[in-house]
């Protein structure tokens, strides 16, 4: 296990496509143990929640004063929106379901972004955005050890 590797599976896990789903399967093909590809990928996924719930808004306000960044921070607002009927709907277990589901535009950015505006405050929206990856970790970590069993790679 190298530096780089465990900077990979980190970088992975905290970039906002791939998030756990990418960064977890990547510990297992470079060999790490299960216990550690899943450490790894929620400490890496995680990395970006507390400066986006905590600088959203500013960040907002900020690229908002360019007038040809408002079209996609509203096609992105919008899409989180859409996938945050299930935090208008469930309230906090919304916000968890939202992170654990691990399926494309979800995950702990959408997770953050959506709280910010549901309005959920961060020392609120934390905790319910661990608790979602935690899920989405367990998930993907057995369909990961799943697929090399089924494929017989050594993971």
């Amino acid at each position: 296990m190298s530096i780089a590797q465990i900077v990979s599976v980190l970088g992975v896990s905290a970039a906002p496509v791939s998030e756990l789903r990418g960064g977890l399967p990547l510990g297992l093909v470079y060999g790490f143990h299960p216990a550690t590809s899943f450490f790894l990928a929620v400490i890496g996924n995680l990395l970006p929640v507390l400066p986006l719930l905590l600088g959203l808004g500013w960040g907002e306000r900020q690229l908002r004063r360019f007038t040809p960044l408002e079209r996609p921070l509203d096609c992105v607002f919008t899409r989180t929106r859409r996938k945050g009927r299930l935090i208008e709907r469930y309230g906090s277990i919304g916000l968890i379901l939202l992170v654990a589901i691990p399926l494309p535009a979800t995950g702990a950015w959408t997770g953050a972004i959506a709280a910010f505006l549901f309005g959920i405050p961060p020392k609120r929206a934390f905790p319910l955005i661990v608790a979602g990856v935690l899920i989405a970790g367990v998930i993907v970590l057995l369909a990961s050890l799943g697929m090399f069993h089924l494929f017989s790679v050594s993971g």
